[in-house]
């Protein structure tokens, strides 16, 4: 079974010649869509169901069904949609993705329990029961080129059946699909083990690295300092010689929406066009995809030092970004908001840190529970509340937990570098197998 030849597929190249790379989806599965419900039909017991959040979680491996991907709905929900249920072999697609990263993404269905496809779903069924090779094939990067080519965004990417359908599978014989996702089974199932414990050792760390800051931000440095009450119930007992005041009161100018404009191709002669989606977990700008802002346009919309930026709507909602002249010159877009502090009342960077603490997410937890849509508009974030020790003391706790977040930091860096060492190491092992690089020991 030597010699490869060309699998007609940008990015996966060549494959043995004995594998058919003939056909399409919609050659080898049925389709329908999932159930037309929606976040405010799930309940907590009834028939199971997986839509398209948890899909995108993740927990979701793509090769297996585990517990946290499943939600409930009542049974009327499913009277009269048969097609909705899936079946072992079968697999259930996102059709939307806030990123182009998740376009593909999917579950595959290796349980013969009563599950039904929930909504913004797309299903492709199966005759066959043993479709792992393809679960794996679906979540190489290779195999999705084809996916991400042909999706379309507005506010977020659309991942149409039309597109899907027409991608393209490779099928090498049954007996060497079978083979391939058994090694594959075991291989990551040893490599996943290792990946869930370095996520658990960065979630610890960014846990401690939470509860720091909101110690220290709510309580200082001071053990042993007299305390009172708040009056707010996300701050609890502060410092007696400190103050708690809503956010508007510790401005030096009302809160600003961003520019309603769609940006240019970056261009160093004019300045950065900062998004949501640019800012990176670490506070730092990504280099992918930047954006600029013609000046004209840019002009009322200039960040200064110290200006902090906070997300307003999306799945990113509630998130901050401290920008600092390093950054270089930039504007903001309109789904973000900045905040302008009185230096002589509020550290900016005090702001920032408590937007890192558990206070604050709290306070976002209780403005989300007071509406259908996840928003947090000006009105909403001129409340916040914060505390405002005195300015000299506040220098004194943004640079103690400058020390202490940036030493957790880089252990956090040095663990993520690991991680991102094992994903790497499992994507291509899965691209070697699924692609027909790396051969079972039968035909070697």
């Amino acid at each position: 079974m030597g010699g490869y030849k060309q699998s007609g597929i940008e990015g996966v190249g060549l494959i043995p010649c004995g594998w058919d790379e003939s056909k399409r989806i919609k050659d080898v599965f049925g389709h329908s869509k999932g159930l037309s419900i929606t976040k405010e039909d799930l309940v907590d017991e009834g028939i199971a169901v997986i839509s398209y959040g948890q899909i995108h979680s993740k927990e979701n491996t793509g090769t297996t069904i585990i517990p946290e991907l499943i939600r409930f709905v009542e049974e009327r929900h499913i009277r009269g949609c048969a097609n909705s249920r899936v079946h072992r072999g079968d697999f259930i697609f996102a059709d939307t993705s806030e990123d182009l990263d998740g376009c593909g993404n999917c579950v595959y269905v290796d349980s013969d329990d009563i599950i039904y496809a929930g909504y913004h779903t797309i299903i492709f069924s199966s005759p066959k029961t043993d479709n792992r090779y393809l679960a794996y094939l679906f979540q190489t990067d290779a195999w999705r080129t084809q996916i991400r080519k042909n999706v379309y965004a507005v506010k977020v990417y659309t991942v149409s059946q039309k597109i899907l359908k027409e991608c393209k599978i490779i099928l090498p014989p049954e007996w060497e699909q079978i083979a391939i996702a058994n090694i594959l089974d075991t291989s990551c199932e040893q490599l996943n083990s290792i990946i869930t414990d370095l996520e658990s050792q960065i979630d610890k760390l960014m846990a401690y690295r939470k509860a720091i800051i909101t110690e220290i931000v709510t309580k200082g440095l001071g053990k042993s300092v007299p305390m009172k009450d708040s009056g707010i119930m996300t701050i609890g007992q502060i410092p007696a010689h400190w103050d708690a005041k809503k956010l508007k009161y510790a401005l030096a100018s009302p809160l600003q929406y961003g520019a309603n404009e769609s940006g240019d191709n970056f261009d160093d002669a004019n300045p950065r066009y900062i998004r949501i989606t640019d800012i990176a977990e670490d506070n730092t700008l990504k280099e992918e995809g930047k954006l600029s802002l013609r000046a004209d346009l840019a002009k009322p919309y200039m960040l200064k030092d110290g200006d902090v930026l906070f997300a307003r709507s999306g799945a990113t909602v509630g998130k901050t970004f401290y920008y600092t002249s390093d950054c270089g010159p930039a504007a903001f877009a309109g789904y973000l908001i900045k905040a302008n502090t009185d230096r002589n009342k509020l550290n900016p960077r005090f702001l920032f840190y408590t937007t890192l603490g558990v206070g604050y997410e709290n306070w976002k937890n209780t403005v989300f529970t007071q509406a259908t849509i996840q928003n947090i508009g000006a009105d909403k974030y001129a409340t916040l509340p914060v505390t405002l020790p005195p300015i000299k003391e506040q220098t004194v706790l943004i640079e103690y937990l400058d020390r202490v977040c940036a030493d957790i930091d880089a252990t956090v860096s040095i663990k993520s570098a690991q991680l991102y060492a094992m994903r790497k190491h499992k994507e291509a092992l899965i691209y070697e197998y699924v692609t027909g690089k790396k051969r079972v020991k039968e035909v070697q």
